[in-house]
């Protein structure tokens, strides 16, 4: 099991998303994250039980936000 899970919402097509953000860690923090679908549009980055980044209203968390956010978080 990972450190690191990315919940995204299937049924949004937020899949995509997710992969590109899970290989994004992989490349450049050598992390491996679980996926897990959800639904309701979510799209969260955990780092354990801790959200770091998230999708709110208006925005949507690129991959390098992300990679910063799960780095940020570990230190």
């Amino acid at each position: 099991m990972s450190d690191v899970t990315i919940v995204y919402c299937r049924p949004c097509g937020y899949e995509k998303r997710a992969k590109e953000a899970a290989a994004a860690l992989r490349r450049q923090l050598a992390l491996e994250a679980d996926l897990v679908a959800g639904k309701g549009g979510i799209f969260q980055v955990k780092l354990g039980d801790r959200i770091v980044a998230s999708r709110s209203k208006g925005h949507f968390p690129g991959t390098d936000e992300i990679v910063a956010a799960v780095t940020a978080a570990r230190h």
